[in-house]
């Protein structure tokens, strides 16, 4: 095996071992996760339905914030649309509100065109950025199908683009493509979405290239890039004179090697962006529920909205001991 030939050449990495420093905090945030207290502000009230238009034809019934309210308890508690509108009338009559609920064609309909009311999170001054994707399914025929009848299995795949804050692992922007989408592409639409000036941008070398470099520095001139070079990566021109930081980084690789120059900079803090794609998965789920791809691209976005609000709530702090 190639493995095995290769084992002398391996890095040994001992597994690191890490002790929770805030168990009671924490518990007590998972708990309130599942809380069930709810509130309806004054403005929700007044603008879930929506006024007349004055054009012809029949007025919506519902605003968005009626569908994203409906999207948020679907992904939050993993219920289908029909239960989704079970629990959201009840919630309503637990309140004593008044306020028409859409049923569940409607939710499924309204989720392909709408647009996630708020920014995912706020943020005050430069923040660190750490860029990733990851896969979610889109099932096709089941197992038991395939089993009685033949045929081919037909699951597809969505890539889930990520862009996190190390430190506290919320989620700054989002979006959702095919497979047939690179991680380079994405990092200037990501980008896009984030208003606050970036200090440090961390991605993996699926990005290395100077499209991405430039897509930095046209959102924060200034920004720090950390994207570990190609092994075939080599100095440009002016390397000598004017390095870039692509050049730095491609400096100090030769002088340190792979390992070295992920300690230099510390390019571990990446791995919290894998983090909270298992958070993700874990909470909302591994696979997309919607069957068309607009519909899908609203789904992701309103749970990385629901993942940021149970982030807040708390997340453990370990400290390495090992």
């Amino acid at each position: 095996m190639p493995d095995k030939a290769n084992q002398s050449r391996r890095h040994k990495i001992p597994h690191a071992r890490y002790r929770v420093e805030n168990w009671a905090s924490y518990d007590a945030a998972l708990r309130r996760r599942g809380d069930l207290t709810l509130w309806v502000t004054p403005e929700a009230i007044a603008a879930w339905t929506p006024p007349a238009t004055g054009r012809r034809g029949r007025s919506a019934l519902y605003s968005d914030i009626a569908i994203e309210a409906g999207m948020m308890l679907r992904l939050a508690f993993g219920r289908p649309w029909g239960q989704t509108e079970g629990l959201l009338g009840s919630l309503m009559r637990l309140l004593g509100l008044d306020l028409p609920v859409p049923d569940h064609t409607t939710f499924s309909r309204r989720s392909a065109d709408l647009a996630v009311a708020a920014a995912l999170t706020s943020t005050d001054g430069p923040v660190a950025v750490v860029i990733d994707s990851t896969g979610l399914t889109v099932f096709g025929t089941g197992e038991w199908h395939l089993e009685k009848h033949g045929g081919q299995a037909r699951r597809s795949w969505r890539k889930l683009h990520l862009a996190v804050i190390p430190d506290t692992g919320e989620i700054l922007a989002s979006d959702l493509t095919t497979t047939e989408q690179g991680d380079a592409s994405l990092v200037g639409p990501l980008l896009d979405q984030i208003t606050r000036p970036i200090g440090t941008l961390l991605a993996d070398g699926a990005c290395d290239g100077e499209p991405v470099y430039r897509a930095v520095s046209a959102h924060t001139p200034d920004a720090e890039v950390i994207i570990p070079p190609r092994a075939t990566a080599v100095p440009s021109d002016t390397a000598g004179s004017t390095p870039s930081q692509r050049d730095r980084h491609i400096q100090l690789i030769a002088q340190r090697r792979r390992l070295g120059w992920q300690r230099a900079v510390h390019y571990g803090r990446r791995s919290l962006a894998e983090v909270a794609m298992m958070r993700d998965k874990q909470l909302i789920g591994r696979s997309l529920r919607a069957r068309c791809l607009p519909a899908q691209k609203v789904e992701a976005a309103v749970g990385c909205k629901v993942m940021n609000i149970m982030t807040r709530l708390g997340l453990p702090i370990s400290r390495k001991t090992a």
